[in-house]
């Protein structure tokens, strides 16, 4: 039982320690392709949330995870296991937490997401990874600014302000624009001056919907599938919590012969 429960550990704990490795390696890759890693203060002081984090904090907790299993599988140490049995038990409290406060205050997330992506729509320009990630959120979800496009007027080279000498002044970004399947070009040009139109003609042109509502309703036409993802990486981490507790048993039971 001891060396089936050894090998299940020791696969699944190299993986999570590899796949740990690789994505703490992408994401001090892209900070240092943008130079923060030759200016530490800018890591304190982005103007908007940075997706290179996502990698940081996801690879860093794989990578501990990881690398308690695997060496507390290797080398039957019991406290490593017990750690990494509690730490996937943090995990999974947390994230069961964080389930039902947001079913709770469902309102006070939807302003707090609100807050979020009009912050990051003012830090537009001002971090690539950050314009991708607005981009693709607005292409896929088919929507313009938090609740409307009118939310770009947040940035200082969209808003509609007489003093703004920009040339997207009133305008938005190029994946606000509503796609033409003939176009094989992107025409990163096409959001200039929309905002100047009537509602009506703005509807022809760019997507008028808001992120947060075309998000819910993603959420809602999704919910079975989203609810399934979740069941699924909840009973893994009860699983390997199960497998580590286990271990420890017959480690314990082993030593306890002797």
């Amino acid at each position: 039982m001891c060396v089936k429960s050894c090998d299940l550990m020791e696969c699944s704990q190299l993986l999570k320690k590899f796949l740990g490795i690789a994505f703490l390696g992408i994401g001090l890759w892209a900070w240092n392709e943008k130079g923060v890693l030759s200016n530490i203060s800018s890591i304190t002081d982005l103007g908007g949330f940075d997706p290179v984090w996502l990698f940081l904090v996801v690879g860093g907790v794989m990578f501990i995870l990881g690398f308690a299993g695997c060496i507390g599988a290797l080398r039957e140490n019991t406290f490593l296991l017990k750690f990494f049995s509690v730490f996937l038990g943090i995990i999974f409290f947390l994230e069961l937490t964080a389930g039902v406060l947001a079913f709770v205050f469902k309102d006070w997330i939807k302003d707090q997401l609100y807050f979020f992506i009009n912050n990051n729509i003012r830090a537009y320009r001002d971090d690539i990874d950050l314009q991708n990630l607005i981009d693709f959120t607005q292409e896929y979800w088919q929507c313009c600014g938090a609740f409307g496009a009118d939310d770009w007027n947040l940035n200082i080279y969209f808003n509609c302000t007489d003093s703004n000498a920009s040339r997207e002044r009133c305008g938005v970004p190029f994946s606000c624009c509503t796609k033409d399947p003939a176009e094989d070009v992107i025409n990163t040009q096409c959001g200039y001056d929309a905002r100047q139109k009537p509602e009506v003609d703005q509807q022809i042109v760019i997507y008028t919907k808001g992120c947060v509502p075309q998000f819910e309703k993603w959420l809602q036409d999704n919910l079975t599938i989203v609810a399934g993802i979740f069941i699924g990486i909840a009973l893994l981490q009860i699983f390997g919590i199960c497998l580590a507790q286990n271990l420890v048993s017959d480690i314990e039971a082993v030593r306890a012969s002797w």
